[in-house]
């Protein structure tokens, strides 16, 4: 009797589990977007020049720091 509902038990955790795995699923599911192309298209082309931008400004950042750092 005791393994029996220590089986039922292992089931009704691995149903929950299995259930919020499938929520957590649903939720990283890629949504489609609503826009025209044209819209998104110079946001498209500009966005490598922010992350460009954006890396080299954390760069010289962290060298300022490193620099700052030193004896």
């Amino acid at each position: 009797m005791r393994a029996a509902l220590s089986i039922l038990g292992l089931v009704i955790v691995l149903a929950i589990v299995m259930l919020m795995m499938k929520q957590q699923a649903k939720s990283l599911a890629p949504r489609p977007v609503a826009q025209p192309a044209a819209a998104s298209e110079p946001a498209a082309t500009n966005l490598p020049q922010q992350l460009r931008q954006q890396v080299d400004a954390a760069l010289q950042q962290g060298a300022a720091r490193a620099s700052e750092a030193q004896p």
